[in-house]
């Protein structure tokens, strides 16, 4: 049966701060951890008002060490905003601390607008052109250092640290095939590309020391409810942050608002369709109905959960349900 797991933005609500997002961010991973789930991601973004998350590695070392069997990880780090060496220096940290618990995964996309990716790197001469030369550069710091080698990272070399190739687009599932690597989709987000970029990865994908098969991840807003309206309502939070952002108006996550997409403009309309086409909302039934066909239309191994739900309480709720639902679905498999 597919594996089920949590991506958490740690979001900031409107009327809240990073601080109470952050605590609540360890006490879902507590529930997720309690209920089953097998690992539980992070993800970099920067300047952001509505993400907690973006001193990333942070906020992994803050909920390993208030969990203690689920694995915690990264998804992900955006390499091109970061030398290799202080990203496996970080995780082999993470990695000495919580031995068999830490994930990385990696992105080229900078997490952020320009602006913010040039005061992030000073210059923008680490092009995500050199994607490719960091992943293997960074991969090669976690292995045993050989006599005589003049940079090392330490912590890091001989840390089990397994790692995750990112993308929303074809770059990244030639990328993961080439290099072996399990590869994670962000369809929760930009879901265009989905379909063709499963048929490459699965189709070039060259057995590696990693991993002797290929092994997808793909990224699925969940919201679960008591019923369709309450979960819908429920959802209006994440529209409209989307409508937010693309509008160049990012701000913190808001609260649900009733009969929102009936004022929608078609063109904001449509971007939601299109953006959002991977999202699974509704009651129990509806939910384990939706989540059923996902994993029938794409194979994956593994589900990635995403909840921007406003109240906190409603959103523990949310991952206690789909809990529930992937017991009933493993059972039936």
């Amino acid at each position: 049966m597919t594996d089920l797991s949590v991506l958490d933005l740690s979001p900031v609500g409107e009327g809240s701060t990073p601080g109470q997002s952050l605590a609540n961010t360890l006490d879902l991973a507590r529930h997720a951890e309690r209920l089953g789930y097998k690992r539980y991601w992070l993800a970099e973004h920067h300047n952001m008002p509505g993400i907690a998350s973006a001193a990333t590695a942070v906020v992994i070392a803050h909920v390993a060490a208030g969990t203690r069997t689920i694995r915690v990880g990264a998804g992900g780090i955006m390499l091109p905003n970061h030398a290799p060496l202080v990203i496996a220096e970080q995780f082999g940290t993470l990695a000495a601390l919580h031995p068999g618990r830490i994930d990385l995964g990696l992105g080229r996309a900078p997490g952020t607008d320009m602006m913010t990716a040039r005061a992030l790197r000073r210059n923008l001469d680490a092009s995500v052109d050199n994607f490719p030369r960091d992943v293997v550069e960074l991969m090669a710091y976690f292995e045993p250092a050989d006599e005589g080698q003049r940079i090392r990272a330490v912590p890091g070399e001989g840390e089990d640290v397994p790692v995750w190739i990112l993308g929303s687009s074809l770059y990244g599932a030639q990328l993961a095939a080439m290099l072996g690597l399990p590869y994670a989709f962000a369809s929760h987000f930009a879901p265009a590309e989905l379909d063709h970029a499963l048929e490459v990865y699965r189709t070039r994908f060259e057995p590696s020391q990693h991993l002797d098969k290929p092994r997808v991840m793909l990224g699925l807003n969940v919201i679960a409810a008591p019923t369709d309206a309450e979960a819908r309502l429920l959802f209006t939070s994440l529209q409209q942050a989307f409508v937010n952002l693309r509008s160049g108006r990012p701000g913190r996550l808001p609260a649900p608002v009733e009969n929102y997409d009936h004022d929608l403009d078609p063109v904001a309309r449509t971007m939601l369709n299109q953006a959002l086409s991977c999202a699974v909302v509704g009651s129990q039934e509806t939910v384990k109905q939706g989540v059923e066909a996902f994993i029938a239309r794409t194979g994956a191994d593994e589900l990635m959960v995403t909840a921007q739900v406003f109240d906190h309480a409603a959103r523990v709720r949310s991952f206690e349900m789909l809990a529930d639902i992937h017991r009933d679905l493993s059972k039936a498999a």
